[in-house]
């Protein structure tokens, strides 16, 4: 069955699921994939039923056994050549991932452009997994060995459809495991191309397997009974109930979820340098990640001027078609993200908080006029207890509120439920680093925000679940690590007939 990566520039294409290495029709209805800057439909895929859940775990299952069994090297060896497939197809899936999302199409393939590294950078420590060794007391040896789980369920997210599938997906591979991943509905038509892809890579038909559907598809693939482990990135209150899922079969899993980002600019940073950056946390993506600046805690003595300054480059920001290599910030990705965020505005307005830039309706012409924009909005002298401080947006609204000292910042920044990223911005190493310490967070920038690496772990805690991805701790995640335990002395000691040695 063909199907076309540039469908999107000519009309709306049907997507099956993808099961065993093949296009698989499912049984379910379909569902419509709407493009977030004109609410036209895209594409329809399959709202995936039990048994289509079922069909995918089995086809993992059933693949699981010999590519656990394969050599590192040609797991490498296949990661690799995914990622060559990735490189040379980038510019025609980062089109189609601007349609989808709704990102400015510049954006997406700054993105795209890195994102073939973590396959490559999977492959390559794979090959350098070791176990260990040591004689313990008694004339015993032990050592370490790693296996993979088997079946991993993959719940991604909209808001990065490829990025976040390939950052769990090479580990979960390079690992050995199978996977099945469920992408959002809203934004599930990549993660098939890159199943397909995988298996023109050299993936074992049944290794790489999609699913789409809504929440009831989710449901019955943490549920089934041959997956031992998930990886969800998405919002708290679906980390909850997985979790509870998970913890009910006792089931490894990894969380990624909501944050509420504090950015800390103290009095010494460079002024434009921290306004430049406090741009780009909080508007790229149109503020939908989960590390998005959100919550601006700026030092009196320079309040007023970082006010001034961000809201004049707010002002500038381009919005318009995300196809369009001029646009700045495109369209959040749904009707119900819209009107959520128009929500916090009005609430912020009730509550007292100062309009600073933005905050009316956009009025856009032509197709864009039915999408789904929010106008980049700055809200200031924001007191802890108002909603837009406390409560995530997922969408271009900040807040900026003041802070006298070091020991105040903190005590702001830390008052969330939320521990993922936090940033830093001040010319003084000395505090920098303090405050760092300090900060809850499990991902911390100074002078900088967003920037990702394959080696560098990413995740957080409380609110923002648990488990780390990146790095040497993510593959490891995705395996159990045993020991073997072997007598090197002749003599047995039979505690029965006056051994002496026990435990």
């Amino acid at each position: 069955m063909a199907l076309s990566l540039s469908f999107h520039l000519d009309g709306t294409q049907d997507f099956p699921l993808h099961i065993g290495g093949e296009w698989y029709g499912g049984s379910g209805g379909r569902m419509d994939v709407l493009r977030p800057a004109s609410a036209e439909k895209l594409a329809t895929v399959v709202d995936a039923g039990a048994e289509d859940v079922e069909a995918a775990c089995a086809a993992a299952a059933a693949a699981f056994p010999a590519w656990a069994a394969t050599d590192t090297d040609v797991r490498a060896a296949c990661l690799r050549r995914l990622a060559e497939l990735m490189r040379a197809r980038m510019g025609e899936l980062a089109g189609l991932e601007s349609a989808i999302t709704g990102r400015p199409v510049r954006e997406m393939r700054a993105q795209m452009a890195r994102i073939p590294e973590w396959l490559e950078y999977f492959a390559g420590i794979i090959l350098g997994l070791e176990g260990e060794a040591n004689r313990v007391k008694g004339g015993f040896l032990t050592y370490t060995h790693y296996r993979p789980f088997g079946v991993c369920a993959l719940l991604t997210p909209w808001n990065h459809p490829v990025l976040i599938l390939v950052k769990k997906l090479a580990a979960a591979l390079a690992a050995g495991n199978t996977i099945v991943v469920k992408p959002s509905e809203l934004a599930p038509v990549t993660p098939l191309f890159i199943a397909e892809w995988a298996g023109e890579a050299g993936f074992p038909p049944g290794a790489v397997n999609v699913v789409t559907g809504g929440a009831a598809a989710g449901a019955a693939l943490v549920a089934n009974p041959q997956v031992a482990r998930i990886d969800l990135t998405g919002g708290t209150a679906t980390g909850r109930r997985v979790a509870a899922a998970a913890a009910e079969r006792l089931v490894a899993c990894t969380l990624e979820l909501g944050g509420k980002t504090p950015v800390l600019i103290f009095e010494d940073a460079k002024l434009d340098e921290a306004v430049a950056g406090a741009l780009f946390s909080a508007f790229v993506a149109a503020g939908q990640t989960c590390v998005s600046g959100s919550r601006f805690l700026v030092q009196k003595s320079v309040y007023g001027d970082f006010l001034t300054r961000l809201s004049e480059r707010v002002a500038r920001l381009r919005i318009g078609d995300p196809a369009d290599d001029t646009t700045d910030v495109g369209p959040v990705i749904s009707a119900a993200s819209r009107d959520r965020c128009m929500r916090f505005i009005d609430v912020a307005k009730a509550e007292g908080a100062r309009l600073a830039c933005g905050g009316k309706p956009l009025s856009l012409e032509g197709s864009l006029k039915n999408g789904f924009y929010v106008p980049p909005t700055v809200f200031a002298d924001v007191a802890p207890s108002m909603q837009l401080f406390r409560e995530e947006v997922f969408g271009p609204v900040v807040s900026v509120t003041p802070f006298a000292d070091e020991d105040e910042a903190v005590e702001l920044a830390n008052d969330t439920e939320f521990a993922l990223g936090a940033a830093i911005w001040s010319r003084d190493v000395l505090r920098a680093h303090r405050v760092a310490g300090r900060v809850r967070a499990g991902v911390t920038w100074i002078n900088d925000h967003h920037k990702n690496d394959p080696r560098s772990i990413w995740g957080g805690f409380g609110a923002s679940g648990y488990g780390k991805e990146n790095g040497w701790d993510a593959l490891k995640s995705y395996m159990n690590k045993g020991s073997v335990v072997v007598r090197t002395q002749e003599h047995f000691d039979d505690w029965f007939q006056g051994g002496k040695r026990y435990g």
